[in-house]
């Protein structure tokens, strides 16, 4: 089981700053620490139940709304719930939290995102929301100058909002750096832009052909761009330089403690290699963990084979699960990637890339199914859902494999008929609402209006049934959970446009929105008899936020403030 310290949570929130001639104790950060870390000491010595109130409370029941007005809770678990100020009276809590009005919402959860990754973009270029080709060049440059690192990385761009919303060149880089290789993932993390020496160290010259489920974008004469899609970014990512396991292990709890700063308690960690496995061993094993992890392993790695015979990971305590597996069957739609029925509308002959032959995908599908892993396959393109669906609908029946509550992650794009599959199949749609709003401007282009009619279709899932899981694919979209909430609500972004909603018809109701990242994503997990809604037995994972999420303006929900956030009865965050 993963227990945690009270003291040592204090170094999540405040990274200790050093000199050269060690710690500076006299700097405002170290003062803020050693305070933090007195307080600490003497609440960690306390006994009895915790009740924190004058809160705005609210939980979900099975999807039903309610509220209280105290919460009390002992070591990890809830103890009581209080609805009101003559309830709460008779606690007999030793310690005592004012919560001074703030709104209670249970901790949420991410179900889909990228941990390591988010942590690497943290020491990386940013590249999010650049609004040009020049712009994220002159980026790079600048962090080149800044750094020795043996090559440049970094992610974000997303050449749909620039001027001439053209692919970039290696060329651009090329200015930025000669010398060292520099490698820079789109923001859907489907296609890599590249200078002429990571394509020099990648073996990549216009005599290159296209790999199985990629595509190396060329010029006139037949010359490689510096982009590469999917399967195609492969022969650069196995020339990056090696990262020990204690290095990983930093990058996860650098994003894991960013992630608890938005009220996330728990994220599914979407596709990790067996090195990221151990790292986060590492961290279970030093008690190191901020917030919850529910691992998908990468079942394209064969140093996870071994796992896979050994079964399921389940931590007592639910720090760490790993019971679930990630294939990939397309790519993306921003890069054309998706693997769609029909033609591109904006490209004739275009109709995406599968990234597994149908003897591939159904072999790992089905050695994950007859292993006892849960098995969540991404798929955004209408070809791609219908495809895992119908290997899901035979390989469940094959395997009696139902009850590991198999799932479809993004479930982008779907034909109408394979909305109501999901139900009878029982298999969960992991959805990430942001998408609907960052791929608005440019989704009617590549689908249009017909098929635009099963895209982004959270409410029709919803009607039929569907068992559904909200998260972000961050670092693809921000992790900020609200910015999710808000994206499902209002359909909007986040300067209110468009008016009324992009395809308001699949708007959903807060309390629908609020499903997906707590009830919703802990039945995706099979912790929902643990997490996921506040109720005695419940680890006291639960946040507080300054704004009413069930009153303030649909319009604000995306701008809410976290003021704290608590896993296991612990304090993991504090806003300044």
């Amino acid at each position: 089981m993963v227990s945690r310290s009270t003291t040592r949570l204090v170094n999540l929130v405040y990274p200790i700053p050093e000199t050269k001639a060690g710690f500076n104790l006299e700097s405002p950060t170290m003062k803020k620490i050693l305070t933090a870390c007195l307080c600490a000491t003497f609440s960690s010595v306390a006994t009895g139940a915790t009740l924190i109130h004058n809160i705005n409370g609210y939980t979900l029941n099975n999807g039903e709304l309610e509220r209280f007005q105290a919460m009390e809770f002992e070591d990890e678990k809830i103890t009581a719930i209080y609805p009101d100020e003559k309830a709460f009276a008779k606690s007999d809590a030793t310690q005592r939290i004012d919560g001074e009005g703030a709104t209670l919402l249970p901790g949420l959860i991410d179900a889909h995102g990228h941990v390591g990754g988010y942590g690497k973009a943290l020491s990386s270029v940013q590249l999010t929301g650049v609004e040009s080709e020049a712009a994220a060049a002159e980026r790079v440059a600048a962090f080149a100058a800044d750094s020795d690192n043996p090559w440049i990385m970094g992610r974000g761009w997303n050449q749909v909002l620039w001027p001439d919303k053209q692919f970039p060149s290696k060329q651009s880089l090329d200015e930025a750096s000669t010398t060292r290789p520099v490698a820079l993932f789109r923001i859907d993390g489907h296609a890599l832009w590249v200078n002429s020496r990571a394509l020099e160290l990648a073996g990549i010259d216009a005599t290159t052909p296209d790999p199985e489920g990629g595509q190396i974008l060329r010029d006139a004469a037949g010359q490689p761009t510096g982009v590469l899609v999917d399967n195609a970014m492969n022969a650069v990512k196995a020339a990056f330089p090696s990262v020990t396991d204690k290095r990983t292990a930093q990058y996860l709890h650098t994003a894991l403690s960013q992630l608890a700063s938005y009220g996330l308690t728990s994220t599914h960690d979407a596709r990790v290699d067996a090195q990221t496995v151990r790292a986060y061993q590492l961290l279970a094993d030093e008690q190191n963990l901020p917030i919850r992890v529910y691992g998908m392993l990468d079942v394209l790695d064969p140093k996870n084979d071994g796992y896979l015979q050994d079964g399921p990971i389940i931590d007592p305590g639910h720090m760490l699960d790993i019971r679930s597996v990630k294939i990939s069957a397309d790519g993306a739609l921003g890069s054309r990637g998706a693997a769609l029925a029909e033609d591109y509308s904006d490209q004739p002959g275009q109709r995406g890339l599968l990234l597994l032959s149908d003897e591939t995908l159904e072999h790992h599908i089905s050695r994950a199914m007859a292993a006892g892993y849960q098995v969540n396959t991404h798929a955004i393109g209408d070809l791609a859902n219908t495809r895992v669906l119908d290997f899901y609908e035979s390989l469940i029946k094959k395997h009696n494999s139902g009850d590991l509550r198999h799932r479809v992650e993004h479930s982008q794009i779907l034909r109408l008929d394979d909305i109501p599959r999901f139900k009878q199949l029982g298999v969960i749609a992991s959805i990430q609402p942001t998408h609907a709003t960052s791929d608005k401007n440019m989704a009617g282009d590549r689908l249009g209006d017909q098929r635009l009619e099963g895209a982004y279709a959270w409410k029709s899932l919803l009607l039929s049934g569907a068992k559904m899981a909200g998260g972000s694919d961050f670092p693809v979209e921000h992790p900020n959970p609200f910015f999710g909430l808000h994206a499902a609500v209002a359909r909007q972004s986040q300067d209110d446009e468009p008016e009324g909603g992009w395809l308001p018809g699949q708007k959903i109701n807060r309390e629908e929105a609020l499903s997906l990242f707590t009830e919703g994503a802990a039945y995706a997990a099979h912790q929902e008899a643990v997490i996921g809604r506040l109720a005695p037995g419940y680890h006291a994972d639960f946040i507080l936020v300054e704004q009413d999420y069930f009153a303030m303006p649909e319009t604000e929900i995306w701008d809410s403030k976290v003021l704290q956030t608590w896993v296991a009865g612990e304090q993991v965050y504090t806003a300044d």
